[in-house]
């Protein structure tokens, strides 16, 4: 046998070195998801009020998206959708969940993480949850399963539901974090539980006052939706919040440096109640609403840092959005209205969280693979819906389409290689609507014409509205009446989807 000479072979290593890196097929994946960020809610979408140098800078080095969508204007549903490839409307209970709320996604349920688990990552969520956890009558001092764990993640360490509801406490894998076994939980959003005091009753023990609605129990002096009782040594401390998830979140790319991985990084930022730590208090001009924009911005530093400081960032698709569109009152009396100023957070689009106008659904979008994705703007139509598809494509993997219904593979659009996205797209909110290209078709609702408490227009009337967005991207316009053949056709077009 003829040995090959030491040069000659490391002139094949270096060689196939340059090939994979070239390559680059599978690279690890971070989602970071931000909550109730708005479309105009970052300065690399337009913002001028507020400053958010983490995420201009992904921008800058990435594919910013001008027409992507979470695919419902609340949080679960869009969630739902984007871990299953599924639109929520298709599925009972899948609306927004109390805090106590069963596991709304079956074990063994295809999902973007078992599709990337099935592809060799190791995988994990850090973060807002929201999905539920556990089955039958939810006991938050037993192992709390099916959750994260059963359909496709490795690691978990979750804020069950929100900041603003009950429970109070983190979960890691199937149990709540430093729980005492004296001292046990007891959550119910139906009667109260134990007798701690709640913020109705005792508004002068509140550090934060509610607006509407929030005013149960009292956790970190901050009433919640929801009673609870117990657990006093695991409950979080809201200010530490943002701390805590990013240190977990930067821990598991520490963990799996030297493997595939997929972190799906949920921020609780910017949703109420905002009470930023010492550090962002008080650093913008919008109030603590502006402040918790700034520590978002901050989560998304961390990570980029991290990746970089592990020479991962070149091998890391990282991609930047959000779960619906902004909010301003949602809750709490935190200044949000007084101090918004010339602040735009829905940016130019009309509505925002729980909306069926653009504002609701429309989110910033920053797609980031330095060395593949070629940095610049993208107009393609994009919905988190299809990360099922896309990934899988990406890493080569199958998945069911029965489980996945509505994920199209869109990875040409992601990866910048096409400027086609997908042709249509149904958003929920209350009502539904279809997107044809710039044509889109609001279904007549029975909702408010404008949410009293958050002072958002729903988008709902009594007639279908159609809009053509090129033309009217504020959807100030009805054109319905002078384009009847095609509310007609899209109408039948989104009943057909529909089934």
């Amino acid at each position: 046998m003829k040995v090959m000479p030491w040069a000659a072979v490391a002139a094949l290593v270096c060689l196939a070195g340059t090939v994979l890196g070239a390559d680059r097929t599978h690279p690890n994946v971070v989602l970071i998801y931000a909550d109730d960020l708005g479309y105009g809610d970052v300065s690399c979408y337009g913002a001028t009020e507020v400053t958010t140098p983490n995420i201009d800078a992904l921008a800058k080095d990435g594919l910013r998206f001008t027409d992507a969508h979470a695919a419902a204007a609340t949080c679960t549903p869009s969630r739902y959708a984007l871990l299953t490839g599924e639109y929520a409307w298709r599925k009972k209970g899948t609306g927004i969940l109390p805090g106590n709320a069963q596991a709304i996604i079956a074990p063994g349920r295809t999902t973007v993480a078992s599709v990337l688990k099935q592809a060799g990552y190791q995988t994990g969520v850090v973060g807002k949850w929201h999905l539920g956890l556990g089955s039958g009558d939810v006991d938050f001092n037993q192992d709390l399963k099916p959750g994260p764990l059963e359909i496709g993640f490795d690691y978990c360490f979750l804020i069950p539901a929100t900041g603003d509801r009950v429970p109070c406490v983190y979960i890691e894998n199937h149990r709540v974090v430093g729980l005492d076994p004296q001292d046990p939980i007891d959550v119910s959003f139906g009667k109260p539980v134990g007798d701690e005091p709640t913020g109705k009753e005792h508004p002068e023990l509140l550090k934060l006052k509610p607006s509407h609605g929030h005013d149960m129990t009292i956790v970190n002096g901050i009433s919640r939706i929801g009673y609870m009782s117990g657990g006093k040594a695991a409950r979080w401390v809201d200010e530490d919040m943002a701390d805590t998830i990013a240190g977990k979140a930067t821990k598991f790319i520490e963990d799996h440096a030297e493997k595939p991985f997929f972190l799906f990084f949920s921020l609780h930022d910017i949703h109420v109640p905002r009470v930023p730590h010492a550090r962002f208090a008080g650093k913008s001009s919008l109030g603590p609403r502006g402040d918790v924009i700034l520590q978002a911005d901050w989560c998304v530093g961390q990570i980029m840092q991290t990746l970089d400081r592990l020479k991962l960032a070149d091998d890391t698709l990282l991609i930047f959005t959000s779960d619906n569109g902004p909010v301003v009152d949602d809750g709490y009396q935190d200044d949000a209205v007084k101090k918004l100023g010339k602040h735009r957070p829905a940016g130019p689009l009309r509505g925002g969280k729980y909306s069926i106008f653009e504002g609701g659904t429309r989110e910033p979008m920053i797609a980031r693979w330095p060395g593949r994705v070629k940095p610049g703007t993208s107009d393609a139509l994009i919905c988190q819906v299809d990360f099922v598809a896309s990934l899988a494509k990406l890493t080569g993997q199958e998945y069911s389409k029965t489980d996945a219904p509505d994920s199209e593979d869109v990875l040409a659009a992601l990866l910048g290689d096409s400027q086609q996205g997908r042709t249509e797209l149904v958003e929920q909110a209350g009502t539904l609507a279809l997107r044809q290209g710039p044509w889109k078709l609001i279904v007549n609702g029975k909702g408010p014409k404008v949410f009293s408490n958050s002072n958002i227009e729903s988008g709902q009337a009594p007639k279908s509205q159609l809009y053509n967005l090129d033309d009217d991207l504020g959807e100030e316009h009805d054109i319905s009446a002078q384009h009847p053949d095609k509310v007609k056709a899209m109408l039948q077009r989104l009943r057909e989807i529909h089934g």
